[in-house]
């Protein structure tokens, strides 16, 4: 009777053990991520903000065109892991493009690299889906001004510039794991006020590529893994608190009330800090309002230009008392929230300052990056009036009940 037992319990352990193993490494391969290689083209619409670009060039034709191409690599969290769980469809990663202009001579053949995330919006049907993507990055190659070899080119003063692009995109899954992805491109172009001129590029036009998911899973596993809606999981809403120091560096232009106007010669330093509550609605949106305190070294300047008249390198300026550099306003921000990534836009109101200046209504676009749950770095661009740039925020930031 005990032989066949042991008998008994040894055939149980063969069939048994396989079972177990199998079920071990394909929880191991779950939690492994799906990666993601993908290449597009980019040909778009030159918005004419600039004389340069309307044909006030040496080459005498407008800068109407442009045309781009992206290879990118990124990855998925594992369906295994809880951010993969969460954020099924989300893709982070990191890309690289060649763009041209058309006109190599004034404006060169600038290289970009960049961070990009792109996730579902909407599924429309099992193949079809409108998806987003962002990409954050510099360029460079930039042919910039010069008052002797290119004097025409007044939208372009520094080699290097931060490259921003946001599109919405048709995702057709025309096999499992491949997609063939097509949509509208906006770009941005410029250096932040870092270096004079900074008119910019700005474009909007098509994008159409193709992408292809592979590692962990194959053949119908990764059809699921592409189409699946995700975890539902309780989510708590609640109050978290983000605090930035940022930092950067910014030419002025000033502008006399008694001569001409001109460049003042060097650059300028910025700093600021942000105190921002967010009531966190959902795994994907938070948002409240942000108490912004900027200083601003070179703010109210053509107040003080000494001896007054006209501004040139030369010239020089009185320092501006403390109150005129420093300006403290009120920002309505609303934040989306991805693995890693989450973008923050923001529209407020300086309330105290002194100077016209620092009498602002001030936009903010910016991207954190989790370093840890609660720590991040901070890449972000302030407008003024929607279009007139005032300084990049770099720096870094602690989130404080984050859950």
């Amino acid at each position: 009777m005990n032989k066949h037992l042991i008998t008994l319990s040894a055939a149980a352990a063969m069939l048994l053990c396989p079972m177990s193993l199998s079920a071990e490494r394909a929880d191991s391969l779950s939690r492994k991520p799906v990666h993601m290689i993908g290449g597009d083209v980019r040909p778009a619409y030159v918005f004419p903000t600039h004389g340069f670009l309307k044909g006030d060039n040496a080459a005498g034709t407008a800068v109407g065109t442009a045309f781009s191409a992206h290879l990118k690599y990124g990855f998925k969290f594992g369906r295994g892991t809880r951010l993969g769980r969460l954020y099924p469809h989300a893709v982070q990663g990191v890309g690289v493009s060649y763009n041209t202009f058309f006109n190599n001579e004034e404006i060169g053949s600038p290289v970009a690299v960049y961070i990009f995330q792109t996730s579902r919006i909407a599924s429309l049907s099992r193949e079809l889906s409108l998806d987003y993507e962002w990409n954050f990055g510099a360029s460079f190659g930039w042919k910039k001004y010069d008052e002797d070899t290119n004097p025409h080119n007044t939208v372009v003063g520094s080699s290097v510039n931060a490259y921003m692009s946001l599109g919405l995109v048709l995702d057709w899954r025309i096999a499992p794991g491949t997609s063939l992805r097509a949509g509208l491109t906006a770009t941005h172009c410029s250096n932040g006020n870092t270096a004079y001129p900074n008119a910019g590029i700005n474009t909007l036009g098509g994008t159409i590529g193709i992408a292809r998911t592979f590692g962990n899973a194959t053949g119908d596993d990764k059809e699921r893994i592409y189409t699946s809606a995700g975890v539902r999981e309780p989510f708590k809403r609640h109050v978290s608190y983000d605090i930035v120091a940022y930092w950067a560096m910014r030419k002025r232009a000033v502008y006399p009330p008694d001569g001409d106007p001109g460049m003042a010669s060097g650059a300028f330093a910025v700093a600021g800090i942000n105190f921002t509550p967010l009531y966190n609605f959902s795994k994907y949106l938070r948002a409240g309002l942000s108490l912004d305190m900027q200083y601003d070294e070179s703010a109210n300047l053509s107040n003080h230009v000494a001896g007054g008249g006209s501004v040139d390198e030369n010239t020089k300026f009185y320092h501006q008392p403390f109150i005129e550099r420093i300006s403290l306003g009120l920002s309505a921000r609303v934040e989306f929230v991805m693995p890693i990534f989450s973008i923050d836009v923001g529209v407020g109101r300086n309330l105290v300052y002194k100077g016209g200046d620092t009498d602002s209504f001030y936009q903010i676009l910016a991207l954190k990056a989790d370093v840890t749950r609660n720590f991040f770095l901070h890449v972000g661009y302030e407008l003024n009036k929607f279009k007139d740039p005032n300084n990049l925020m770099l720096g870094v930031g602690v989130r404080l009940n984050a859950k």
